[in-house]
């Protein structure tokens, strides 16, 4: 089945939007065109999150619009098909905006995500903005991943060398703290018949609340829009009219939206694209996993969700003469699995399943539910439990009770990267699950410290899964602390925190597990930076492949572990 027969054009976003925050959505250009040359045709081709999936993702993460997709060997074929209706094949240009690597399944991750960047080389990546997750192991690593060479530890584990990546990560806002300089290229200047194109490369400002303090040390990161705005004059400087930025953060529309919608459409790339010279046509944005296709601000704004199920596919209209965009319409396009298999990541897949041997296969639990990731709804949000999330948290304070004293473990959403299906559990599933290699830390912390930790969830609008032995109580007309202050607020109700059924006093000490990515104030969770004699434990998967193999078969918990006061009354 050809791509081409699939396919529905769409055209600057096709939904209502909040007026509140976004301008209104235009239709396709139909301006007339200027007398003169006739207009150079660019496609660009878009995806972003795509997180080590060489493999077709399954679960949830495997299906989007109602269709199971993903796969590097789909999304291979399906670059290269799209790639064949331009014009001249020339004109594309293969673009991502960001987290191409890091918290990937454990064929990509093995080897510190070399298949990934390979894979993406072959299937011709031309740009990519930096995530956060391409720091997850440092700025030096990401150097290597860029430039090529053996991991310094761990060798060229697959026995062949790494020659880097052959696309180019751009980096404007990630600057190293001793030089004040991009730690890599901020923009680039591509030229398709004769017209310069600029692509700005974006990492999210507040990467790092959100990555390891390992990850980002030596570095600072500016403020999005005001850097693109600087970058974009010296690309005009230069001559380019035509400037693409490449963001690593994103929004979310509401859940009427289809794929190519921009239904009530928030988040921080709104207030970003605002922001944002009009000199700036188009931001290919992510980071949120959602899929949209919007016009904010004059621009077009478009997000192909997450693991290479979606490829933005986006048509210019460039004036040979001045350079500007005369029109641009996108489409988020499904990368089923119903087409051929690339050859090349085929090979690229076995290669590398063969030197991973057996230990991915190795059935370490079973479970006799699917455990899935997804939260709950409390009070309207979703704000609450998830039944795998409440697993790890129990797994965690099942590897640190005896040994730590724990009495406790939280675990923060971000951490927990796939479902379980029910019945037997791989290695490589569990891996999937939890990809970091964070070690858990057991520290003391106060009852009053505790509260203001769950208060604190409300503040950064994330939720930490509480063990069996948590139970608290959630008042939806309580405050929200404001960030300065996050032991203000009075969401949780006073006195209804119990560890192991006993209410949890505010004087007293407890001993409480967390990732080493918490206690270091992850996620925002600054108060744990407070906690004291933390000791550092095993890994995190370590903990959960342990608690599968002791208490199989596994099945999923109630999500009773916070309730709301209409709940309790």
């Amino acid at each position: 089945m050809s791509v081409s027969g699939m396919r529905r054009r769409t055209a600057l976003g096709l939904a209502a939007l909040s007026a509140a925050a976004l301008s209104a959505v235009a239709a396709t250009p139909t301006q007339a065109q200027p007398v003169g040359p006739k207009p150079v045709d660019v496609k660009l081709l878009a995806l972003n999150d795509f997180h080590g999936n060489l493999e077709p993702p399954s679960g949830s993460s495997g299906t989007i619009a109602g269709q199971t997709a993903g796969g590097a060997e789909y999304l291979a074929t399906y670059l290269q098909q799209l790639s064949q209706e331009s014009k001249k094949q020339k004109n594309t240009i293969t673009v991502a905006a960001g987290d191409l690597i890091g918290a990937s399944p454990l064929l990509s991750a093995a080897f510190h995500d070399e298949p990934t960047i390979e894979s993406l080389s072959l299937a011709g990546l031309d740009y990519a903005s930096v995530g956060n997750h391409e720091f997850d192991e440092g700025a030096n690593e990401l150097l290597r991943i860029q430039n090529g060479g053996c991991h310094p530890v761990d060798g060229c584990a697959d026995g062949t060398p790494y020659e880097g990546a052959g696309f180019q990560y751009l980096s404007a806002n990630a600057f190293r703290t001793s030089t004040g300089k991009p730690l890599l290229a901020p923009y680039a200047i591509h030229k398709v018949d004769g017209v310069k194109i600029g692509f700005i490369g974006m990492t999210l400002e507040g990467t790092p609340q959100i990555v390891s303090q390992e990850g980002v040390a030596g570095l600072e990161f500016a403020d999005e829009a005001v850097t693109a705005n600087r970058y974009a004059a010296e690309l005009r400087r230069q001559g380019v009219e035509t400037i693409v930025v490449l963001l690593h953060e994103g929004g979310n529309q509401a859940g009427a939206g289809g794929i190519n919608d921009c239904v009530d459409f928030t988040g921080p790339v709104v207030d970003i694209a605002q922001r944002m010279d009009p000199s700036i046509d188009l931001i290919v944005s992510g980071h949120t996993h959602q899929a949209y296709n919007c016009q904010i601000g004059g621009k077009l704004v478009t997000s192909a969700s997450s693991f290479g199920r979606l490829v933005t596919d986006i048509d210019l209209k460039i004036d040979r003469r001045t350079g500007d965009v005369l029109s641009m319409q996108a489409e988020n396009v499904v990368v089923t699995r119903d087409v051929a298999k690339d050859p090349a990541q085929t090979a690229l897949i076995n290669r590398y399943k063969e030197v991973l041997g057996p230990v991915a296969g190795q059935v370490v639990g079973t479970t006799s539910a699917a455990l899935t990731r997804a939260q709950e709804t409390l009070y309207g949000t979703t704000l609450g439990e998830s039944v795998l999330g409440n697993v790890v948290a129990d797994a965690q304070l099942a590897a640190t009770d005896d040994e730590q004293n724990a009495v406790a473990a939280f675990m923060n959403p971000g951490g927990v990267r796939a479902d379980i299906d029910a019945g037997q559990v791989t290695y490589e599933e569990a891996f999937t699950v939890q990809p970091f290699a964070n070690n858990l830390t057991t520290l003391d912390l106060t009852g009053a410290q505790l509260y203001c930790m769950l208060e604190q969830q409300f503040t950064v609008g994330r939720t930490l899964y509480p063990s069996a032995s948590v139970r608290y109580v959630v008042d939806p007309a309580g405050t929200t602390a404001p960030a300065a202050d996050p032991c203000a607020g009075t969401r949780v109700v006073r006195g209804s925190l119990t560890i192991g059924g006993t209410a949890v006093d505010t004087a007293a000490t407890y001993r409480i597990t967390v990732n080493s990515f918490l206690a270091g104030g992850g996620d925002g969770f600054s108060v744990l930076r407070q906690g004291t004699n933390a000791v550092t434990g095993m890994i995190d998967l370590d903990a959960l492949v342990a608690y599968l193999k002791a208490s199989s078969p596994i099945s999923a918990p109630a999500l009773d572990r916070i309730r709301t006061t209409a709940e309790v009354a």
